[in-house]
């Protein structure tokens, strides 16, 4: 018998603050660099510089939240439902994939050690992140996956988006916070192997989500 996932913003903000975290973790470029500056500047200026990033993920979490939801009519559809949150599986699991295989420090670049103000290292983040919407699909993977968008309840849809906010945020601050830590030990290897770790987890919700979907382990509510 499928186990039923309840309705409620506690529900909406977990979902959204695990978007949140999903979007955020791979080391991308803006991870990269947000490392290095916490290395080369301290910890608060890797800091601003996830929050410059997560600043322009949340553009396109709105946007992908505002496209999806002219078509919710359709996507609300059990069937297409299903077959939306197989595709968003399928989607986290090739990503998870990705992200364990590829090496982010192959076309590093070398963060200088002049530390600017706060201001412009965030801002230098949210451009870089904004020059790469493919964080799109990663949208529209998890939105449909956790049946995310709610048109009819806006007061719900702002609480999730602060909780993408929330998880993106989260995830920069104990990212800094650890390497602040361990600056000392820290090196590009420690770039590679958290990547993989990340593409590790990934790969395993991933799969867990998609058998969950496949042979009706659980349930999400419909919104509507």
């Amino acid at each position: 018998m499928p186990f039923e996932f309840h309705i409620s913003i506690l529900d909406v903000i977990l979902k959204g603050m695990l978007i949140g975290i999903l979007a955020s973790a791979p080391m991308g470029p803006v991870g990269i660099l947000c490392v290095q500056r916490t290395l080369n500047k301290g910890r608060w200026y890797g800091f601003v510089t996830g929050i410059g990033a997560s600043a322009s993920d949340m553009i396109y979490a709105l946007i992908t939240g505002l496209g999806m939801s002219f078509v919710m009519s359709w996507i609300d559809q059990p069937e297409t439902k299903f077959l939306l949150q197989i595709a968003g599986s399928v989607l986290l699991l090739i990503f998870g994939i990705f992200c364990f295989r590829s090496n982010p420090t192959k076309n590093m670049h070398i963060s200088g050690t002049k530390k600017g103000t706060l201001l412009h290292n965030g801002l230098t983040a949210f451009f870089v992140t904004l020059s790469n919407p493919l964080i799109v699909f990663l949208f529209m993977a998890t939105f449909a996956q956790f049946a995310f968008i709610m048109p009819d309840q806006p007061l719900l849809m702002i609480v999730g988006y602060c909780a993408i906010a929330g998880g993106a945020l989260l995830w920069w601050y104990g990212l800094t916070w650890l390497i602040d830590k361990i600056r000392g030990k820290f090196d590009a290897s420690g770039i590679v192997i958290i990547n993989k770790i990340i593409g590790s987890l990934v790969i395993i919700f991933s799969l867990i989500i998609l058998f969950g979907t496949l042979f009706n382990l659980y349930t999400l509510p419909s919104y509507i």
